[in-house]
């Protein structure tokens, strides 16, 4: 079941202060434990990919990261950026604000916009931000991120006011089916929180307790 686990992990250092020495631990840690990835801020996706030449593990990075506020223009470009400099996958946030308006036709584009941007390069996943939505936010969001061609659709940024539950899981996965992927992040900190969102239908794990996960291990009130 560990590697299992193991291998369902993006490895996650995406803290304001991360240094690069922060980012070559968690490589070092990804290779070791055969997570699926690390998952780094943009400005450490060259470092990353170095770090992991060789291995297995792929580098994922964050767009429109943590608020999801920026223009769908913006989130196109950071994408096409990532992706030239070494990115197998982008995590982009929708815009929270326009869901909440209502504003469906804006989430769309702006998910369209970083979907048509990665263009089959890299895999997309749309964090919805699960903490500030009502379920029915949630249906909608996830509909939308189906509807705009997205690969996964992800609970949280690990920023918010809470993370993942298995409850949010179940509902994501109701409405995306089979198909597409789901990401829980923040909140998973132990085995235990990993095998019930597992249970709950995710098919990966954002974490950065993830040698702690795999171990069996307690972890801190990480936010990731």
């Amino acid at each position: 079941m560990e590697n299992k686990i193991a291998n369902m992990i993006d490895h996650t250092v995406l803290k304001a202060t991360t240094t690069k020495e922060d980012v070559v631990k968690v490589c070092k840690e990804a290779k070791e434990n055969k997570f699926f990835s690390v998952c780094i801020n943009p400005t450490h996706i060259e470092l990353a990919k170095k770090e992991l030449e060789g291995s297995d593990v792929k580098v994922c990075t964050v767009i429109g990261f943590p608020l999801g506020a920026n223009t769908p223009e913006v989130k196109g470009f950071e994408t096409k950026d990532a992706i030239a400099k070494g990115a197998d996958e982008v995590d982009m946030v929708i815009n929270i604000g326009a869901l909440k308006d209502k504003n469906y036709d804006l989430v769309e584009r702006d998910i369209k916009a970083v979907v048509d941007a990665a263009n089959k390069e890299a895999l997309v996943k749309v964090i919805i931000e699960t903490c500030y939505l009502t379920d029915e936010e949630k249906k909608i969001a996830c509909e939308l991120a189906v509807k705009a061609g997205t690969d996964y659709v992800k609970t949280s940024t690990g920023f918010g006011t809470g993370g993942s539950t298995p409850q949010d899981i179940k509902l994501m996965r109701d409405v995306v089916g089979s198909e597409i992927g789901v990401k829980a992040s923040g909140g998973v900190r132990c085995k235990e929180d990993a095998v019930a969102v597992i249970n709950a239908g995710a098919s990966r794990i954002g974490a950065s307790a993830s040698v702690a996960i795999v171990n069996g291990e307690k972890n801190s009130t990480d936010g990731y």
